[in-house]
């Protein structure tokens, strides 16, 4: 059985003193694939020797995190071009809109949001969006852009039925992670109504750790129990699960 985890910021701080031991946690548990979402341009050296450190089990992602998208963004625009024209990377994320943290620089995020999306396209790479708070204002950008050649990840998905048909419309999966286990999170009422083809496995750790850890750091490990709460919404095996959402990445990412 092999496990993926399509979103998660190994190279975060809140790892700094057990990274090494915390990967091989979660690779002894069959998951062996880590999907490497970008910020900004101060965490590119720490994903770089991640990859160096696991070349068979990183992948990375290039792209300007809405939250980072500041006074300074179309320099770190020319950062995510810079590194996108120098190394291999299997797309472009995370990026979107976030209205939780500032709404004030909405037009600089839907502006970056949109240069990234062509960059994608250009590159001929999958997005992975980030959407808080944001859902109308993600739906109008990807209206204006959708194409065939557009297509990726809605990460952390948090909306209704009804926003994950549109997401899916835009030729998007949905990354399912923690809070599909929380008692609140909502989702678990409705994903069974989700074609299981549609569906990608995620941490985004050390963020929205699921139960029992809630509240906690999260680690790539824990999506084991993102894995069982599927198997019990979808009634199919947790190796059935593992297998047909690790293929979807595979799809997305072409790897």
């Amino acid at each position: 059985m092999i496990i993926t985890d399509t979103h998660t910021h190994l190279y975060s701080e809140a790892f700094d003193d057990d990274r090494h031991e915390m990967i091989l946690r979660a690779i002894n548990q069959n998951i062996t694939r880590f999907f490497i979402p970008a910020i900004d341009s101060t965490y590119t050296d720490s994903m770089l020797k991640l990859e160096a450190e696991f070349p068979d089990h990183m992948f990375l992602m290039m792209g300007l995190h809405p939250t980072s998208v500041k006074d300074n963004y179309k320099k770190e625009l020319l950062h995510v071009e810079e590194m996108l024209a120098k190394h291999k990377f299997y797309a472009i994320g995370e990026i979107g809109i976030d209205l939780y943290w500032d709404k004030s620089t909405l037009p600089i995020q839907i502006e970056a949001f949109k240069h990234q999306i062509q960059l994608a396209k250009h590159h001929k790479l999958p997005i992975v969006i980030h959407c808080r708070e944001a859902f109308a204002e993600i739906f109008e950008v990807l209206e204006e852009e959708k194409a065939d050649d557009l297509y990726g990840i809605f990460h952390c998905f948090t909306g209704t039925l009804e926003q994950a048909q549109k997401a899916i419309s835009y030729n998007m999966k949905l990354g399912i992670g923690g809070v599909a286990t929380f008692k609140n999170g909502g989702i678990d009422q409705f994903l069974n109504q989700i074609d299981l083809k549609h569906i990608v496995l995620e941490t985004d750790s050390p963020y929205l750790a699921p139960k029992p850890y809630r509240g906690k750091r999260n680690e790539s490990s824990y999506i084991v129990r993102v894995l069982e709460k599927l198997s019990e919404i979808y009634g199919l095996s947790e190796e059935k699960i593992a297998e047909i959402t690790t293929q979807n990445s595979k799809d997305i990412f072409n790897i």
